[in-house]
C-alpha cells in the first residue's frame, strides 16, 4: 500500500480522547494539574494503559516509570519506531502540552488498526516520566536517564518541595517497572508537540517541521545581604539582597536582547528570606533560564551573567553564589527524520515551515541515542504552561496526520 494524501487519522476520536484525559486532575480555570507521580498522574497512566491494551498493544514499563506501548511489526529483527511525549503537567498546565504527543501516537495506532495496515518495524507509543520537572527537577528526567545524561540513582534521590523523594513516589503510585532503563533500541523517534510559542499561528502555518532545539542553561543564584529593619536602616547602610536580584534580573534581559531574536532569558523563580514586609531581604535565591540554538551564544550569555552579577554584588556589598542547575546543548535533529516529516506535510497538503523548538522536550535527549525529529502544531497566542493554553481540533488532527505519514514512511508499510 502506497502512502497517499487521503490517509488521515480520526480527528474527532483524537479530540475526544484529549478531553477525556483532561478530566483527570482538572485545574481551576479549565486546564490541568496532573503533576508527575501524583495520584492524578497514576490515574492518567491507567487510562492510557487501558486505551493501549484495547488497541491491541502490549505495555512495558521501565524502572523510571516510563510507559512503552508496542504494536508489533512483521519483522521480529526490525528495531521499533517510537512516538510519544508526556502525560504529566505543570501545576497550572494546559490540556495539550505533552498529552497531544502521547494521545496522537495512540490515535496513529488506532488508525492503522482501522485500515488494517501492517508495518515492518514495530511502533511504540511512549509516555516519558517527569518531563515537566516542576515537582522533581530537572525537566525531561526519565528521557535524560534513558539517554545516559543522568544516573538513575541520582534521579531517584531528587526531592519535591515537601522533601519527598522521586524514587519513593514512583513506588507509591505503583509505576516503578522492571525494565532496565535505556535497554531499548530505537530505529527512530518522532515527537508531536504543541509549539508553546506564537510563530506558527502568526505565520498561518498548519504544522512546524522542527529542525533544531534550543540549548538550555539553568542557573541558580544565591545573593546574601543582611536583613534589617525597613524603617530604621538608612538607605546607604543597607545590604539589600532583593535589590541585587532586581538588578541582575535587568541584566538577564539585557544579555538576552543583545542576542535577539533567537536567544531568550528570564528569571523564573525566586525565594526571598525572611520574606517579611518590614524586613530588608537578607537572602534571595532565584533561577535564571537562558536559551539559544547556538552553543557559543549560550556560553557568552553565562559568562556575561557571571561577570555582571559579580560586579553588581561587589558594588552593593552582597555575597554571590551561582550554581549550574541543569540544561543541555543545542540540538540538531536527524536529517532523515526531519525529511520524513517535511515529506508528510507536503504529501498531505498542509502548509508548513521550518522552526526551532524554544522549549526543551524528551526528543532533545533521545536525539543523542537515536535518529529523532519533532512535529509542532500551533497554539492560540503561543500560550502554554498556562490553564488558558488552547489549540483547535483541526490543528491537532493536522499534526497527527503528519505524524502518521512520517512514521509510516520510516516504519515501512507491508503489503
Amino acid at each position: 500500500m502506497a502512502l497517499e494524501g487521503n490517509m488521515r487519522i480520526n480527528g474527532q476520536r483524537l479530540w475526544d480522547s484529549l478531553m477525556e484525559m483532561a478530566k483527570i486532575g482538572p485545574g481551576v480555570r479549565g486546564g490541568n494539574n496532573r503533576q508527575t507521580l501524583t495520584d492524578e498522574d497514576g490515574q492518567g497512566r491507567k487510562l492510557f494503559q487501558k486505551w493501549c491494551e484495547a488497541a491491541g498493544m502490549t505495555m512495558g514499563v521501565d524502572e523510571m516509570g516510563t510507559m512503552f506501548a508496542t504494536r508489533a511489526g512483521t519483522d521480529p529483527d526490525a528495531l521499533p519506531v517510537y512516538v510519544g511525549s508526556h502525560l504529566d503537567t505543570q501545576p497550572t498546565g494546559g490540556k495539550y502540552d505533552g498529552v497531544l504527543g502521547v494521545l496522537g501516537g495512540l490515535e496513529l495506532i488506532r488508525t492503522l488498526n482501522d485500515l488494517d495496515i501492517k508495518t515492518k518495524h514495530p511502533i511504540v507509543v511512549t509516555n516519558w516520566t517527569n518531563e515537566e520537572g516542576t515537582r522533581f527537577a530537572p525537566a525531561m528526567m526519565a528521557s535524560g536517564v534513558f539517554a545516559g545524561k543522568f544516573t538513575q540513582e541520582w534521579a531517584y534521590n531528587q526531592e519535591d518541595a515537601n522533601g519527598v523523594k522521586m524514587g519513593d513516589e514512583l513506588k507509591r503510585i505503583g509505576w516503578k517497572g522492571d525494565e532496565k532503563v535505556g535497554d531499548r533500541k530505537m530505529h527512530a523517534m518522532f515527537e508531536l508537540h504543541i509549539e508553546q510559542g506564537p510563530i506558527l499561528e502568526a505565520e498561518g502555518k498548519d504544522v512546524g517541521v522542527v529542525t533544531h532545539g534550543q540549548g538550555l542553561n539553568w542557573l541558580q543564584v544565591t545573593i546574601t545581604g543582611r536583613e534589617s529593619h525597613t524603617g530604621s536602616t538608612p538607605m546607604p547602610m543597607r545590604k539589600n539582597a532583593g535589590l541585587g536580584m532586581a538588578k541582575i534580573t535587568c541584566l538577564v534581559d539585557e544579555i538576552a536582547l543583545s542576542h535577539a531574536p533567537d536567544a531568550v532569558g528570564a528569571v523564573g523563580h525566586c525565594d526571598v528570606y525572611p520574606n517579611s514586609r518590614n524586613i530588608i531581604p537578607g537572602t534571595v535565591v532565584f533561577t535564571i533560564d537562558f536559551r539559544s540554538p547556538d552553543i557559543e551564544v549560550q556560553k557568552d550569555m553565562e559568562a556575561r551573567l557571571r561577570k555582571g552579577a559579580k560586579e553588581i554584588c561587589d558594588a552593593d556589598g552582597l555575597g554571590l553564589e551561582i550554581e549550574f542547575a541543569g540544561g543541555f546543548d543545542p540540538v540538531t535533529f536527524d536529517e532523515g527524520c526531519v525529511t520524513a516529516v517535511r515529506n508528510a506535510a507536503e504529501r498531505l497538503g498542509y502548509s508548513h515551515m521550518n522552526i526551532v523548538s524554544g522549549a526543551g522536550h524528551d526528543a532533545c535527549w533521545i536525539n543523542a541515542v537515536a535518529p529523532t525529529a519533532m512535529i509542532m502544531t500551533p497554539c492560540v497566542d503561543g500560550l502554554s504552561h498556562n490553564e488558558d493554553e488552547e489549540i483547535s481540533m483541526e490543528w491537532a488532527a493536522a499534526g497527527t496526520d503528519v505524524l502518521l505519514h512520517a512514521v509510516l514512511e520510516t516504519a515501512e508499510i507491508v503489503e
